[in-house]
């Protein structure tokens, strides 16, 4: 069984941390850095645990030559916006999920494959943490000018949300308007299955449902529950793990380059060092949102195995018209087969 890390146990992780890493001493009179972090999702959301954890493991380990300020809920930027930032010096590091930079690097958008629908997350972090995810990294920080800090943080699996309509198969979806995060691959799913595609940044979305600016969206429980949308309108789910939505973490270019060598080595031990514990307590961060949700009325659909492979082998069949909407390089589509068929 999964367990969740804690904010205690958390914290216990951090002093283990910092004992195995040893603490870079911080001179007298030497002036700190300070990150200052984007985040678009709020303060409980696994993604900002993980990431507060990660800044103050950090500065403990730096002895305070590395300091941090996290501004939580969009408060700077979306996800959607945040890559301009980092670019442009306006902000030091931020962990956009893949989906929102696909207009920068369409092959971010290589986790919609049908290839990956309905399949354990094993087969999406083999590929991250593998080829695929290697050439788009590559990509990323010469695009963007930053600084990947290694594997990236697991949010869980995407599934299917409404607020009138019980989706009872991808049937349902027809007629739909279908909110999405962002990125050709996930509108290509929506069109699919008969929705109509509406690209909403995340801090916006409680409102516009409250209004009914669109009839459902594509996201995952624990978004859902830390956003508590059932007090929007949400009332069913259709769980088909559509695919599973990951963070990039990284830190511009510019600040990254005032690290020493020492301290860089250390942010990026550290990182590596963790990211396992993070992944772990966003899996069980899923199940307890989906536990919460129901608490609160939200009605739940699981598809049958069988009819997950049935929509994968007919979206297979679609696979080119996916690649040329989402502009997917041949390279990653390859890779992304070779690597769920274990032969990358």
């Amino acid at each position: 069984m999964r367990q969740a890390l804690s904010r205690r146990a958390l914290g216990r992780s951090a002093v283990a941390a910092v004992g195995g890493f040893g603490i870079l001493r911080h001179a007298r009179g030497e002036q700190s850095l300070k990150i200052r972090c984007s985040l678009d999702t709020a303060p409980s959301h696994v993604r900002n645990i993980s990431i507060v954890d990660y800044l103050k493991k950090v500065e403990d380990a730096t002895g305070g030559k590395v300091t941090s300020e996290v501004f939580h809920s969009g408060q700077l930027y979306a996800d959607l916006n945040v890559a301009k930032a980092l670019l442009q010096g306006q902000v030091d590091m931020a962990a956009p999920g893949g989906w929102t930079q696909t207009g920068i690097v369409p092959d971010c958008d290589f986790c919609q494959l049908p290839v990956f629908y309905g399949q354990p997350i094993e087969a999406t972090n083999r590929a991250a943490d593998g080829k695929p995810g290697a050439l788009v990294v590559k990509q990323i920080e010469t695009k963007l000018r930053v600084k990947v800090l290694g594997p990236w943080l697991d949010l869980g699996f995407q599934n299917w949300y409404t607020t009138k309509k019980q989706l009872n198969t991808t049937d349902d979806i027809k007629g739909l308007k279908i909110r999405s995060p962002g990125g050709a691959g996930i509108s290509w799913r929506i069109n699919f299955f008969g929705g109509i595609p509406n690209v909403t940044a995340w801090p916006n979305v409680p409102l516009a449902l409250s209004q009914g600016t669109f009839d459902g969206f594509v996201s995952t429980n624990e978004s859902v529950a830390t956003a508590k949308l059932w007090e929007a309108g949400v009332k069913y789910s259709y769980q088909d793990h559509q695919y599973v939505g990951q963070y990039m973490p990284m830190i511009s270019e510019a600040f990254w380059s005032k690290l020493t060598p020492e301290v860089s080595k250390v942010m990026l031990d550290l990182w590596a060092a963790n990211i396992a514990a993070y992944r772990a307590n966003a899996a069980a961060s899923q199940d307890r949102a989906r536990k919460q949700m129901a608490d609160n009325g939200v009605v739940f659909t699981d598809p049958s195995q069988d009819t997950l492979n049935a929509a994968r082998k007919a979206m297979q069949a679609d696979v080119a018209k996916l690649a040329s909407a989402a502009k997917l390089s041949p390279e990653i589509v390859r890779l992304s087969g070779d690597s769920v068929n274990g032969t990358a």
